[in-house]
C-alpha cells in the first residue's frame, strides 16, 4: 500500500507540472521519468504508474466533465491545479480501474490522503465531497438515503444555502405533449435548473436559467415542489442547495442546449416515452406530478 501511495504521489506531481506548464501529452512521459529519478529512484511499481498516467490522459475529457457535474459551481479551470489533478487520479481509479485491484473506498481514501499531503486547507473536504457524490451516483450503498428529512438531519444548521430554480418544461404539438429533459454525464435524464442570483425573484431567475440552458422561452404555470441536497465548494466547504421546481410551458421548438460541463444532451420526449428513462429518485416524483397535472388539463 505504501508503494502504491508513493506511485500515486509521483503521478500527481507529474500531472501538476504538466498541467501548470500547459505541456502536451508527448512531453509528460519525460516529466514522469524525471520525477521518478528524483523522488523514487529504484521504485519498482513502474507499470502501475504508467498505466495510471496514460489512463488519466486518455479519459481526461470524460473525467473533467464528471468533475464539473459533481461541482457545478466550480468550472474545471477554476479548481486549483493540485485539486483537479487529485480528482483526476481519484475518479480514474473509481470509474475506470479494476475494482478487484483498487476497490472504490481505496480510490477515494487514497485521493483524500493526497489532498491532505499536497493540497490546501479545504482540499480534503472538497475532494471527499466530489468523489463521494460520484460514488453514490454509481449506485453504491447510501444512494437511496436522499430524502429531504435525512439530508436536513445530516447538514449543520449554519451551512450556507444556495438557491436554484428549475422546471418540468412541457410543450404541445397537435395532440401530443412533450417534456424537455437534459441528460447528464452520470447517465440520468433530469430537469433543467440553474442558480438564482442575489435579490432575483425565483420565478424570474428560473425563466432566465431555462432560456440559457435550453434556449426555450417558458411561461411558469405552477409550483411543483422543492428539493435540497448537500454539495461542496473548494473554498466554502460544505454548502446546501435548495431547488424550487415549477411546471412551465414552452412552444414546441428546437432545443439549443448550452455548452455546459456535466450535461451532454437535451431532448423533447413524448409522455409515453418517459417511462423508459433513467431518472434520479428525487426528480421522478416531480415529473410524475407534472404528468398528472398535464393529463387532467
Amino acid at each position: 500500500m505504501a508503494n502504491r501511495h508513493l506511485s500515486r504521489s509521483i503521478v500527481l506531481q507529474t500531472l501538476f507540472e504538466w498541467d501548470f506548464s500547459s505541456k502536451n501529452s508527448k512531453e509528460i512521459i519525460e516529466i514522469f521519468k524525471r520525477n521518478l529519478r528524483e523522488f523514487a529512484p529504484g521504485h519498482g511499481d513502474f507499470s502501475f504508474m504508467v498505466n495510471l498516467l496514460n489512463g488519466i490522459l486518455e479519459k481526461q475529457k470524460d473525467i473533467d466533465l464528471i468533475i464539473e457535474k459533481a461541482a457545478p459551481d466550480w468550472p474545471i479551470d477554476k479548481i486549483s491545479i493540485i485539486d483537479r489533478n487529485i480528482l483526476r487520479i481519484g475518479l480514474f481509479e473509481l470509474l475506470f480501474s479494476d475494482r478487484g485491484e483498487v476497490p472504490p473506498k481505496v480510490a477515494i481514501n487514497e485521493a483524500i490522503e493526497l489532498s491532505k499531503a499536497f493540497g490546501g486547507e479545504t482540499s480534503s473536504k472538497f475532494v471527499n465531497g466530489v468523489l463521494g457524490a460520484v460514488y453514490k451516483e454509481l449506485g453504491e450503498p447510501g444512494k437511496e438515503e436522499t430524502s429531504k428529512d435525512k439530508r436536513k438531519a445530516q447538514m449543520p444548521a449554519n451551512v450556507p444555502i444556495q438557491y436554484l430554480g428549475g422546471a418540468v418544461v412541457y410543450a404541445r404539438d397537435k395532440k401530443d405533449i412533450y417534456l424537455a429533459l437534459v441528460h447528464d454525464v452520470f447517465g440520468h435524464w433530469t430537469l433543467s435548473k440553474g442558480k438564482i442570483e442575489q435579490n432575483e425573484d425565483i420565478k424570474t431567475g428560473t425563466v432566465r436559467e431555462i432560456k440559457e440552458e435550453l434556449g426555450l422561452d417558458i411561461v411558469i404555470k405552477e409550483k411543483l415542489g422543492e428539493n435540497e441536497y448537500p454539495t461542496y465548494h473548494p473554498e466554502k466547504g460544505k454548502i446546501k442547495k435548495h431547488v424550487t421546481y415549477f411546471l412551465a410551458e414552452s412552444k414546441f421548438v428546437e432545443i439549443t442546449p448550452e455548452a455546459k460541463g456535466g450535461l451532454d444532451d437535451a431532448k423533447w420526449f413524448k409522455l409515453a416515452d418517459i417511462i423508459d428513462l433513467n431518472f434520479y429518485n428525487d426528480i421522478l416524483p416531480l415529473i410524475t406530478k407534472a404528468i398528472n397535472i398535464l393529463l387532467k388539463k
